[in-house]
């Protein structure tokens, strides 16, 4: 069967994106795996999906498959996409809709030039809601990596999982190989996506996040969501903040007791049409 799709990026951070109102299809872990390889495939960090809401009161049901096959809660570059897509396809005439996702409502708002600003709701810093095992809630806490090191991270969960922990510079910090590490630690049962933040001035911070399931991606919006909370909480960083990824800019505000605000760009690339059988196991 022929399946259309959307290339689409937040600030490089690329989605395939398939809209399963108006069409049909089966996408298991195997077709998505091999959807995903860059030389054989369409290449992607993330599949999202385009559903009808299983919720009242709300417009669609947005579910997001990493490049492995493995379901994840939440995705802020992908949450823009998707807010670009459905606009761009018909499948609404809002500029401001509310999507179900696996994390719970977020509600993005399409703005000009491509630009989308998206409540992504409360952070939760607690272990349980992580979820990462410690016997009682911490400012920060020290994991143990390999060869006998120490690593000081903060957790917070933004609708998916993070571990922020701040570098002297993003550029030197060695995220190919500490990133694993912290993405697998027994202390994260559901496993979590690890942040590396450099501080510049309380208005601006970079950062590179070394995400699960798929390793290091040029943007995470639900990253830099993150590592922004973390900052403000530890009085680093001012209540809005300039977070610089490889990929570009977002904005992030947020204050305490308040729901996070993220703002950034999103691009459409090319629209296809593929043979699904060619990708199914």
């Amino acid at each position: 069967m022929l399946l259309e799709f959307t290339k689409m990026h937040g600030l490089g951070n690329d989605f395939m994106v398939v809209d399963l109102i108006s069409q049909r299809a089966y996408l298991d872990t195997v077709t998505i795996q091999r959807l995903a390889d860059r030389h054989f495939g369409i290449g992607f960090d993330q599949l999202l999906i385009v559903e009808p809401p299983d919720l009242p009161n709300v417009d669609f049901k947005y579910r997001i498959f990493n490049a492995d096959g493995s379901e994840v809660e939440q995705c802020g570059n992908g949450v823009r996409c998707f807010a670009r897509f459905v606009h761009e396809r018909q499948l609404t005439t809002k500029s401001k809709i509310k999507v179900q996702t696996k994390s719970g409502i977020v509600e993005p708002e399409l703005g000009a030039n491509g630009w989308v600003r998206v409540n992504m709701g409360y952070p939760k810093f607690l272990p349980h809601e992580i979820p990462f095992l410690a016997d009682e809630p911490e400012n920060l806490y020290d994991i143990a990596l390999e060869n006998n090191q120490q690593l000081t991270i903060d957790v917070v969960n933004m609708g998916n999982p993070h571990a922020v922990t701040i570098v002297p510079d993003v550029i030197t910090a060695d995220v190919a190989m500490i990133g694993p590490q912290v993405e697998s630690h027994e202390r994260f049962p559901q496993r979590v996506n690890a942040g590396f933040m450099q501080i510049i001035n309380e208005k601006q911070a970079r950062l590179r996040v070394f995400e699960r399931g798929v390793g290091e991606t040029l943007a995470c919006g639900t990253g830099a969501c993150a590592a922004a909370v973390s900052g403000m909480r530890r009085g680093l960083l001012a209540n809005s903040v300039e977070i610089e990824l490889a990929g570009g800019k977002l904005q992030i505000e947020w204050k305490e007791g308040e729901v996070v605000w993220m703002t950034g760009p999103t691009a459409t690339v090319y629209e296809g049409r593929l043979d699904l059988s060619y990708f199914q196991g």
